[in-house]
């Protein structure tokens, strides 16, 4: 593992890429910001390839993919939520339509807090 004074400058799209796999069941601990929206962007990206690459139907690659990135993605969410000091409980809150996720976007957005707090010491350092 390496370390890091300031974990948000730490991640890089390719490390937050690799972190995300390789911590792809890891439910505990934290995520600073930029490894969560780095992980985001990078997933959309290759979400769209795949749907352009496959048929009108909207191709298997991109739904296969999508699958796949299911629990690793709740796991990412858990830990962002563990960073800004919130309950991985949080997630429900998608259940209210529109104003639900506009408070998850909102919560994901939120600086980490400073230091430890009940999920742990500070963001996890990108995993090697």
């Amino acid at each position: 593992m390496s370390t890091c004074t300031q974990p948000t400058a730490c991640y890089n799209p390719i490390t937050a890429y690799v972190s995300f796999w390789k911590r792809y069941v890891l439910f505990s601990g934290r995520a600073c910001r930029s490894e969560f929206w780095y992980v985001f962007l990078v997933n959309t990206i290759i979400s769209m390839v795949l749907q352009a690459l496959g048929d009108s139907d909207g191709g298997i690659l991109g739904t296969l993919y999508g699958l796949a990135t299911i629990i690793p993605g709740l796991a990412l969410s858990f830990r962002r939520l563990h960073d800004i000091g919130k309950s991985a409980w949080w997630l429900l809150i998608m259940l209210i339509p529109l104003v639900g996720a506009i408070a998850l976007l909102v919560m994901y957005c939120l600086p980490s807090e400073d230091g430890a707090n009940r999920y742990g010491e500070g963001s996890l350092p990108p995993a090697n």
